[in-house]
């Protein structure tokens, strides 16, 4: 058996990153239908976009749990408008099952009541009765367009308090995640981390995706990518294995607390699907 750190280790490890992979659908029309391609084993993430607000996303997340998925909605805070809403998307994700959330501010440029920010609502969200045995949150290797590093640091230490695990938005540079997870543990962050990692995607298909969902964090990682840049630019598919390849090369991937990945799937499903597969080692069952 190979020794920590040797290549058989890190191929182990690469399997180990795919197989367990979440995948991360978005709440299009339809999309409910299409995920009958994702094993029943797989959790499914679902985004909520600032275009048709948190409602779209309870629903789907209704309709994937009742057939038989494990779940995980994202609520993002700014599209929730006051603590009787809040109890009211408690409740229906209670009936549904969900005991797994992903509470992020939003990308609403406007809140529309009283949650400016995921720490509100989490504060909030703590003195009402609830299912949750695991709430996630936002961690940003790259920084936030609106808000300092110092702090995102302080509201990442405050939310920490009510959360179980750790979600890095979409990296492509793996360097510059570690360095941030360094960082972050030094400055007290002990949460596990799942890295937000891009499925395999046409890259025009991706833009064209995040202009049609209204999603400005979309457009602006591309903008600040220069690898996925280029391959929008040439017309090109962009595929993830360099990057899980880089992270189970990592000597500390443990000592940092990495918990497994989340795959961003832009609902492109079968193909993240396959690849997933094919990485894992699994195709052919």
């Amino acid at each position: 058996m190979a020794g920590p750190g040797e290549p058989g280790d890190a191929d182990a490890r690469r399997r180990a990153l795919a197989r367990t992979a979440t995948i991360e659908i978005i709440p299009l029309r339809g999309v409910d239908s299409a995920v009958t391609d994702i094993p029943p084993s797989t959790t499914i993430t679902i985004t909520c976009s600032p275009k048709w607000g948190v409602g779209r996303t309870v629903e789907l997340t209704e309709l994937i749990a009742g057939a038989g998925y494990q779940v995980v909605p994202h609520i993002a805070a700014r599209q929730v408008a006051d603590r009787a809403q809040l109890r009211s998307i408690v409740d229906r994700l209670a009936g549904a099952g969900v005991r797994n959330i992903y509470v992020v501010g939003g990308d609403a440029a406007v809140p529309i009541g009283e949650f400016a920010s995921a720490v509100d609502l989490l504060d909030t969200l703590a003195t009402l009765d609830h299912p949750f045995t695991d709430i996630g949150i936002a961690g940003y290797p790259e920084g936030h367009p609106k808000i300092s590093d110092a702090e995102l640091l302080e509201a990442l230490l405050r939310k920490q308090r009510h959360a179980t695990y750790l979600v890095s938005q979409l990296c492509f540079d793996t360097e510059v995640l570690l360095a941030w997870l360094r960082g972050m543990r030094r400055e007290g962050v002990t949460l596990p981390l799942r890295v937000g990692i891009a499925g395999p995607i046409d890259t025009r298909t991706l833009v064209t995706l995040a202009l049609r969902i209204g999603v400005g964090s979309s457009l602006r990682y591309l903008t600040k990518q220069h690898g996925l840049l280029g391959s929008v630019l040439r017309g090109s598919a962009y595929r993830p294995e360099h990057l899980l390849d880089e992270l189970a090369d990592a000597p500390d991937l443990d000592e940092l607390g990495i918990d497994g990945v989340q795959l961003s799937s832009f609902n492109q499903i079968a193909a993240t699907v396959e690849w997933q597969r094919r990485v894992a080692g699994t195709l052919a069952a």
